[in-house]
Parts: structure tokens; sequence; C-alpha cells
């Protein structure tokens, strides 16, 4: 039986595996990931590879046996690019590219920016309450006061 490797549990973890020249490649990506993203972006492990995590899930990067790929998590944001992605298209939402050559970064940065710009967009602020019992009330006497 074939002892399993268990998943990385942090981004660092995930890049020590990665033998060269997909290494040096996804580091390279990962510097211009981080070069746009908003200060408060955090970087995980989801789904086993690296995420960049912006109010939500922003884009994912990895490296297999015979090239990269990036995972715009809104494929939404690649339809303004579809000239300049169609080289790199593999399906809907993801993107292709050699082992040993980066994503080039202008179109990286502008891919990141759209993705920043759409969980901006679509995540709003939730109203801190203390009192559930209280907006549970007040949302039953708006309704009938209607």
């Amino acid at each position: 039986m074939k002892n399993k490797i268990s998943p990385p549990k942090t981004v660092d973890e995930y890049l020590a595996r990665i033998p060269e020249p997909a290494l040096a490649t996804l580091k390279q990506v990962r510097a211009t990931i981080r070069s746009v993203v908003p200060k408060e972006t955090t970087e995980i492990i989801s789904y086993g590879i690296p995420t960049f995590h912006y109010k939500r899930g922003l884009i994912s990067y990895a490296a297999f046996s015979d090239h990269c790929s990036l995972f715009p998590l809104g494929s939404s944001a690649l339809d303004q690019f579809n000239e300049e992605l169609h080289p790199y298209r593999a399906a809907k939402g993801t993107l292709h590219f050699p082992l040993n050559s980066p994503f080039p970064a202008p179109l990286l940065k502008k891919i990141v920016k759209a993705r920043v710009a759409q969980n901006k967009a679509t995540i709003k602020p939730k109203k801190k309450t203390k009192n559930k019992a209280k907006d549970k009330a007040a949302k039953k006497k708006a309704k009938k006061a209607r």
C-alpha cells in the first residue's frame, strides 16, 4: 500500500514540493499577483493549491507534470481579455502555460485587478447587529407598516 502524502497546509509548503523549472515559474506568478492585490489579501491553500483570498477566492495557481495553471475564481473576469488569453485557454476558467515560462506579468496583473474589482463589487459589508431578536422584530414591524 502506498503512503499518502498529506496535502500542504501552507503556500510555502506547497511550493517546497514543486520541482524546477515549475518552482521558479510559480514564484514569479506569486510575486506578480502579490504586487497588485490589496494589502488585506491573504494566501491560503484551497482544494490543495495556493489561492489568493480577498473577501473571497480571488485566483489560484498550480503546477502539474506538463504545465502550470491559473484559476481566476470568477471566469467572467476573463471575458474582457478573450483575445489576449486565446493562447492560454484550456477550459472556461482555466489558463495553462509552460512549466518553464511564467504567465505574462502585464496580462496577469490585468486579470488580478479585474478579479479584485469583481470581489469588491459583489461582496457587500454585513450589518453588525448585537441583537438578532430586535432585528427580526424591526423587520416584522416594517413589513406590517407596508
